[in-house]
C-alpha cells in the first residue's frame, strides 16, 4: 500500500517573500532597534531584568558576570553567551554609555580597545543606580508581562522606565532594510524639554532646541557642528554630529585632553606617527601618550621648534586623523504603535510623555486597587473587633463558621477569610486602634489617587515632580560642549614641508635627482655611460619642479619626491608619461606667477606665468603647439617684461633681437611669429631657430657653437635689434654653427 504525504506546494518566491519577510520582521522589532519607551533593545531589557532577579541591585555584592549571563541564556535569551556578555559590558562601560545601567568590576575594556574586557568569569558586576528607572514600578502593575522563549516563567514586555532612556544613553544597531543610530543626550536637558512640553504641549522644535542644544557624549570633546544643522537634523531625525578633541599648550607641547566618542588615543598617535614615517608631517618631532587614572586622556604631541605654527598644525591633524569625526544620526526606534519610524525630536518627547502618562495611570490604579482590597478586609476586620464574642461563639459552634459569619454579618468571601485566619493575639484593643489609623492613612491616599486619575493637570503635575526629582538625583552637567568652529583644513603638502635650498639637475636621458642647496655644480656630477648634463633649476625643496618636453607638454612633479643627487637619480619616464619619442629639454623651479617665454625651433613664442606649466597629472599639460616637424626650445625666465629683450637665433646663422613687450601673454597656444622662418624649411629640417635667450640692455650675448663662444656686447648686439617676425641678420664667420645662446 503506498504511503500518502501531506505535501503543501508552495512557488519558491512566495516562499522566499514571507521567509525573508519573516526574518526581517524579527530582526527589526526583536534584536536591532530600540524600543521608545524603555529605550532597549531586547538582550538589554532581559539582562536588566535578570540581574534584578538575581538581587544585583546597586547595594548589592558583586556577583561573577557568567552567573548573570547563565540566567540570562538560561531563562529569557537563548542565544549566544559572547553576544550576550558583550552587550552587557558595553552598558557597564562610562566611556561608551552616558549613564551606565551596570556597575563592573574588573577588566571591562578601556576607551583604546572597548573590546579589550575580560573574560566573563573573571568579571564581577551590578546594576547601576541608573538602573533603578527601569525596575522601581516593574511590581506595580505597570508592564504587560509575556511568557518567555519556552514558557515557563514571565518576563516584561517592555520596561516601565521613569526617563527617555532612548535618547539619554542612544543606541546603535542594523536591522534588515534600516538601521539607528541615536546619539546620547543630557539627562537635566531631556527633562527640562519635557516640564516645558507638559507645561506647553503645543511647543515646537523652536521653543524645545535651547533647552536641549546638542547631544551630550560621554567624552569632554567639542562638539562643532553648527546649530542650524543640529536644529534641522532635530527636526528630521537625519543628520550628522561632528566632534573635535580639546588640547591646550603646555611647555611648547600640545596635550590633547579629550577625544571624540568612541576614538581611540592609541590609533591617533598611530595615524599621526604614520605620517611622521611618510615624512608627510615634518613639523612634529615626538609623540607620547602620558594617560593615566587621573589624566584617562592625555596624549602629548611635541612641535619640532617654537616657530611652528599650533593652530594651522592642529587644524591639519583633525582634517586627516580621528581627533575630529563625524557621526551619523538616524533616529529611528519602534514607536508605542510597535512599528519603526525615523522621529523628530519633539515627537519623541510627546511619544515618550504619552507612554509615561499611561505608565502613571498603571501604577496609580494598581495601587488603587490593592487600597480599595486592603479597606474592604479592615472593614471585615472591624466587624470581628465590634461583635468579637459573637463571632467567637460561631467559629465554636458552628459546623461551617465561614458560611454563617458571611450571612450573619453580610461578609464577602474574603472577608470571611481574613477573619478566620486573624490569630488570637491579633484581637486586643490595641490591633483594633491600629486598624482604624490604617483606615484613616488609606482612605486618604485613595481620595488623592482619585483625583489625581480624575485631574489631568494633577497627573502632569505629578511626571513633572517625579522627573524633577529623579533629574536632581541622576542628572550631572553637559560633558560635551557646544562650540562654534572653522572648518579643519589639511595644509597642503607644501606648507607641511621645511623649506630648504635645493637644486634639481635633469640629463640629456631624461634622468632626474635632487641635491641640497645651490652650490652644487650640476656639470660636475656623475652621469651613467652616454648621458651628461642637460638642465638645472634652483628652488626649495617646498616647491614643484616642472619638466618641459620637445612637444609643448609640461609636468610638475613636488621637488621633496624627488631622487637625492648622492646616485644618478632615476628616469622620469617611471614618474610620467610622455608621448612616444618626446624628450624632457629642461626643468625649471620658481614662483608661481614667474613671467617665461615659451618657443618652438619653428619661430613661434609667447610669454607666460610658470603656473600656466603646472600639470598635475602624469600625462602632463599641453602648453605650446608645436607646428608639425618642428620642437620646443627650453622656456626662458624673464626679469623685466617691459624693458627686457629676446634673442632668436637660426641655425643658419641668424640672428634677431627685439623687445619682449612685443611678444603676447597667454596661458596657452602657437604664439605669434618670433623670426620669419618658412614652414617648408622647418619642416625639412633645412632651417630652424636653435635657440633663444632673454637679456636686458646691460647683458653680454654669447653664441656658443663649435668652438670658442663669442661674445657679443651691449654695443654690438644691439645692431641686431629688428621688429618681430623679421629675418634678422647674418652673424659674423666663423660663428654662424650655433649650438644655444647665453647670457651673462
Amino acid at each position: 500500500m503506498a504511503t500518502t504525504y501531506n505535501i503543501e506546494r508552495v512557488p519558491v518566491y512566495e516562499y522566499a517573500e514571507k521567509a525573508y519577510l519573516d526574518y526581517s520582521m524579527y530582526v527589526i522589532l526583536d534584536r536591532a532597534l530600540p524600543h521608545i519607551g524603555d529605550g532597549l533593545k531586547p538582550v538589554q531589557r532581559r539582562i536588566v531584568y535578570a540581574m534584578s532577579e538575581l538581587g544585583l541591585k546597586v547595594t548589592a555584592k558583586f556577583k561573577k558576570s557568567a552567573r548573570t549571563i547563565g540566567d540570562v541564556l538560561g531563562k529569557f535569551h537563548p542565544h549566544g553567551d559572547t553576544a550576550c556578555y558583550e552587550a552587557l559590558v558595553l552598558m557597564a562601560q562610562p566611556f561608551s554609555y552616558r549613564y551606565p545601567l551596570i556597575e563592573g568590576q574588573g577588566n571591562f575594556g578601556s576607551p583604546d580597545d572597548p573590546k579589550s574586557f575580560a573574560a566573563m568569569r573573571y568579571t564581577e558586576s551590578r546594576l547601576s543606580a541608573y538602573a533603578d528607572i527601569f525596575l522601581a514600578e516593574i511590581e506595580a502593575g505597570t508592564v504587560d508581562w509575556v511568557p518567555n522563549f519556552d514558557g515557563t516563567l514571565r518576563e516584561p514586555a517592555i520596561l516601565p522606565a521613569r526617563l527617555p532612556n532612548v535618547l539619554l544613553n542612544g543606541t546603535t544597531g542594523i536591522a534588515v532594510g534600516m538601521a539607528t543610530d541615536i546619539p546620547p543626550h543630557n539627562l537635566r536637558e531631556i527633562v527640562a524639554a519635557l516640564t516645558h512640553l507638559l507645561e506647553d504641549p503645543k511647543a515646537t522644535l523652536n521653543d524645545i532646541y535651547p533647552l536641549v542644544p546638542a547631544p551630550d557624549f560621554p567624552t569632554e570633546a567639542e562638539i562643532i557642528t553648527p546649530k542650524d544643522d543640529i536644529k534641522e537634523m532635530y527636526r528630521t531625525g537625519n543628520g550628522a554630529i561632528r566632534m573635535r578633541a580639546v588640547y591646550t599648550e603646555e611647555d611648547g607641547e600640545i596635550i590633547i585632553t579629550a577625544l571624540p566618542y568612541q576614538v581611540s588615543g592609541a590609533k591617533v598617535l598611530e595615524q599621526i606617527a604614520q605620517q611622521m614615517q611618510d615624512k608627510k608631517l615634518p613639523l612634529v618631532s615626538d609623540l607620547r601618550d602620558e594617560s593615566d587614572h587621573e589624566n584617562p586622556t592625555r596624549l602629548v604631541i611635541v612641535p619640532r621648534s617654537n616657530r611652528v605654527d599650533v593652530f594651522a598644525l592642529m587644524d591639519h591633524l583633525f582634517a586627516t586623523t580621528d581627533l575630529e569625526r563625524s557621526y551619523r544620526v538616524n533616529l529611528n526606534m519602534i514607536g508605542l504603535n510597535g512599528r519603526p519610524q525615523v522621529k523628530g525630536l519633539v515627537q519623541i518627547l510627546n511619544e515618550w510623555l504619552e507612554y509615561r502618562l499611561t505608565t502613571v495611570k498603571r501604577r496609580l490604579q494598581y495601587r488603587l486597587d490593592v487600597i480599595n482590597h486592603r479597606l474592604h478586609i479592615l472593614e471585615g476586620l472591624m466587624i470581628v473587633y465590634l461583635n468579637l464574642d459573637e463571632v467567637i461563639r460561631i467559629i465554636r459552634k458552628e459546623d461551617e463558621p465561614k458560611s454563617v459569619l458571611m450571612k450573619r454579618f453580610k461578609l464577602s468571601d474574603e472577608q470571611a477569610d481574613a477573619i478566620l485566619d486573624t490569630r488570637l493575639r491579633h484581637l486586643a484593643k490595641l490591633e483594633e486602634m491600629q486598624i482604624r489609623r490604617e483606615q484613616d492613612t488609606l482612605t486618604k491616599e485613595r481620595d488623592n489617587i482619585e483625583k489625581t486619575l480624575g485631574s489631568p493637570a494633577k497627573l502632569k503635575k505629578l511626571i513633572r515632580d517625579e522627573l524633577t526629582t529623579i533629574a536632581d538625583k541622576v542628572g550631572d552637567k553637559r560633558k560635551s560642549p557646544l562650540v562654534k568652529r572653522k572648518e579643519a583644513q589639511a595644509m597642503k603638502e607644501t606648507e607641511i614641508l621645511p623649506t630648504e635650498p635645493i637644486t634639481v639637475v635633469l640629463s640629456n636621458k631624461g634622468w632626474v635627482r635632487s641635491a641640497k642647496g645651490h652650490e652644487v655644480d650640476p656639470t660636475a656630477l656623475n652621469y651613467k655611460a652616454g648621458d651628461e648634463y642637460q638642465s638645472s633649476a634652483m628652488g626649495k625643496s617646498n616647491q614643484a619642479a616642472t619638466f618641459f618636453d620637445t612637444t609643448g607638454r609640461s609636468y610638475s612633479l613636488p621637488a621633496h619626491t624627488l631622487p637625492s643627487a648622492r646616485g644618478q637619480g632615476e628616469p622620469l619616464t617611471g614618474k610620467l608619461n610622455p608621448p612616444p619619442l618626446a624628450e624632457f629639454i629642461s626643468v625649471l623651479m620658481g614662483e608661481p606667477e614667474q613671467l617665461l617665454v615659451l618657443a618652438s625651433d619653428a619661430g613661434y613664442g609667447f610669454i607666460a606665468k610658470l603656473d600656466d606649466l603646472s600639470g598635475k597629472n602624469r600625462g602632463g599639460k599641453a602648453v605650446l603647439s608645436v607646428p608639425k616637424g618642428s620642437k620646443a626650445l627650453a622656456p626662458k625666465f624673464i626679469a623685466d617684461a617691459k624693458k627686457d629683450y629676446i634673442a632668436t637665433v637660426s641655425n643658419t646663422g641668424y640672428l634677431l633681437i627685439f623687445p619682449l613687450a612685443d611678444l603676447p601673454q597667454l596661458a596657452k597656444g602657437k604664439g605669434n611669429k618670433l623670426m620669419n622662418i618658412p614652414s617648408a624649411k622647418v619642416a625639412s629640417r633645412e632651417e630652424y631657430a636653435v635657440d633663444i635667450a632673454v637679456l636686458n640692455a646691460s647683458q653680454n650675448l654669447l653664441i656658443v657653437g663649435d668652438g670658442k663662444p663669442f661674445v657679443l656686447k651691449p654695443a654690438d648686439w644691439k645692431n641686431f635689434i629688428g621688429e618681430r617676425a623679421q629675418r634678422g641678420s647674418k652673424l659674423p664667420r666663423g660663428c654662424r654653427h650655433v649650438a644655444k645662446l647665453k647670457v651673462e
